[in-house]
């Protein structure tokens, strides 16, 4: 009998141990996601726009990259198109992934924006933005943009304003309109994880670009536009 009772005193406190240890994962958990949601937001709602004709004007407007055809892209773009018409940037970086031969998000950007009236000699590619922490700090550590104007849904806007600001990059948002509540429910929820990471990215680990490589600069005597992938 005293075995048995042993045995189940000793399941009980492992129950116990258990329990107390995901309770305080589940809070602290809890906790990240609050703090890094309530810093992101803080740092960044002043600093976005929804009507293009109030956006201040600056130089550079970098297009954030998505998966090329789908509704995050194109309305990325018909807000890059935009925005440059308008006259609120002279050049559009567009940077996304392009890992793979076959997968190419900045020659994409470059082909939807020219359908929209945008010339090549304006459109410049970062074949190399395979985050948002690489596409933003690579704009101002690769082609020398300190102030940019970042285009991209309101929620990734926020997040790649505040990485902005962690790198000494003087950011602003122009939101490209958001799929409705009823669809993007899985990437609403990615981007609360990834409002952690980046805290973590930028806070504690200090991460830099997987790479940066020689400078490149945006302008009218610059050779670099969006060099062929051939």
């Amino acid at each position: 009998m005293l075995p048995q009772c042993a045995r189940f005193i000793r399941r009980l406190c492992f129950t116990r141990r258990a329990l107390t240890v995901a309770c305080f994962l589940l809070v602290a958990a809890g906790v990240a996601l609050f703090y890094s949601n309530w810093l992101i937001v803080n740092a960044s709602q002043h600093l976005t726009w929804n009507d293009i004709q109030t956006v201040p004007a600056r130089n550079v407007g970098l297009v954030l990259g998505a998966k090329p055809g789908n509704r995050y892209f194109t309305r990325r773009i018909n807000t890059a198109a935009a925005l440059y018409h308008a006259g609120k940037v002279k050049w559009l970086l567009v940077s996304g992934d392009n890992g793979k031969k076959e997968y190419d998000e900045p020659s994409a950007m470059q082909q939807a924006l020219m359908a929209k009236g945008v010339p090549e000699a304006a459109i410049f590619c970062d074949y190399a933005g395979f985050s948002t922490l690489d596409s933003v700090v690579r704009a101002r550590k690769v082609f020398g943009e300190s102030r940019i104007t970042i285009i991209s849904q309101a929620f990734h806007n926020q997040r790649a304003i505040w990485l902005a600001q962690q790198y000494g990059i003087d950011a602003i948002g122009v939101n490209a309109p958001d799929l409705n509540k009823g669809h993007g429910t899985y990437t609403r929820l990615r981007e609360k994880l990834a409002r952690v990471s980046a805290v973590l990215d930028a806070k504690i680990l200090r991460r830099q670009p997987k790479y940066l490589g020689a400078g490149i600069t945006i302008g009218a005597d610059s050779a670099h536009g969006c060099p062929s992938r051939q």
